[in-house]
């Protein structure tokens, strides 16, 4: 079976798919289903270089529970450390190991290279749980968390503030493949990638939907039904703080801006969040915001795509 190594590795039937079996696990749990033996006992290998705390509690509970056998394996144990030094064993050395031991392999690493040299290893499946230019899983739990709170989706404007960063670029992507108008406000410099850019523009031409590109946060978030930041200062980009903070300094979400949105606007945003940086806590803790829900469906897109890679 195909890996996720990004969105556009889906088609829009398969996110579908994915999307609509998350919401019957999400119905399983609020009815007091907890166990299932949907995988028999496969095994299932989280391999994170980046520390998590969502995308790693979301696949062990959805393994635990759906009666497979997680096995945690930090960057100190395979991988190269966090200042990329050499790792004990070659990449494709670790994948082929561990294709013999589990059944699939879900991967936070610092590098893009990284998920795409454990993909072509091995025949069994890779999930890219986050890399420095993808963050899949993130996007199909929002694109979830959209239609959760907003039924009719369909054609709605999906606006981003701030770095045109791994989540963004996927958040642009699932827009332009499922039919949602995609917005982005960037300050010059801190853009999505041209050529990922131009991958979506390409499927947003199919679908029949607009993407665009501005420097100014209020043209972006103009009339919106979603409207949804990340940090400004990622994994990694600890010495570029004093910088990205000033560059990003008009990039704000706070009530004031979201008031040009539509007056049932939805906030989200991927966390871990910097309160008081690319958002106020009065948004954070506002009425717009679904931030905790979005939190929520990981989970249920976890176990969505487990079953989904496992054969299921």
């Amino acid at each position: 079976m195909k890996s996720l190594t990004q969105i556009f590795d889906l088609t829009a039937e398969e996110v579908f798919g994915i999307v609509r079996q998350a919401f019957v696990f999400k119905e399983k749990l609020e009815t007091g289903v907890r166990k299932e033996n949907l995988l028999d006992g496969r095994g299932v290998a989280l391999v994170f270089e980046k520390p998590s705390l969502r995308t790693k509690v979301a696949f062990e509970v959805a393994t635990t529970s759906l009666g497979g056998i997680p096995v945690f394996l930090s960057s100190g144990q395979i991988f190269a450390s966090g200042g990329y030094e050499q790792g004990r064993e070659s990449i494709p050395d670790i994948a082929r190991n561990l294709e013999r031991f589990t059944d699939l392999i879900i991967a936070r690493v610092y590098r893009h290279e990284t998920i795409q040299i454990l993909a072509q290893s091995i025949s069994k499946p890779i999930i890219n749980a986050l890399c420095d230019k993808h963050h899949p899983t993130q996007a199909l739990a929002d694109f979830m968390t959209i239609m959760w709170h907003k039924p009719a989706w369909q054609k709605m404007k999906v606006a981003f503030v701030g770095d045109g960063n791994n989540v963004a670029t996927s958040l642009m992507q699932i827009c332009a493949l499922v039919g949602m108008h995609f917005s982005i406000a960037s300050p010059p410099g801190y853009e999505i990638p041209k050529n990922e850019c131009e991958k979506a523009i390409d499927m947003a031409k199919k679908t029949g939907v607009q993407l665009e590109f501005f420097t100014d946060p209020r043209e972006a978030v103009k009339q919106a039904d979603v409207v949804y930041t990340d940090t400004f200062v990622s994994m990694g980009q600890e010495e570029e703080t004093a910088k990205r903070l000033k560059d990003f300094s008009e990039y704000q979400i706070t009530d004031e801006l979201l008031k040009t949105a539509k007056s049932d606007v939805i906030f989200m945003h991927c966390l871990p969040a910097h309160r008081g940086q690319e958002v106020t806590d009065e948004v954070m803790d506002g009425a717009h915001s679904v931030i905790f829900d979005q939190a929520e469906c990981r989970l249920h897109i976890a176990k969505s795509l487990l079953a989904h890679y496992c054969r299921i």
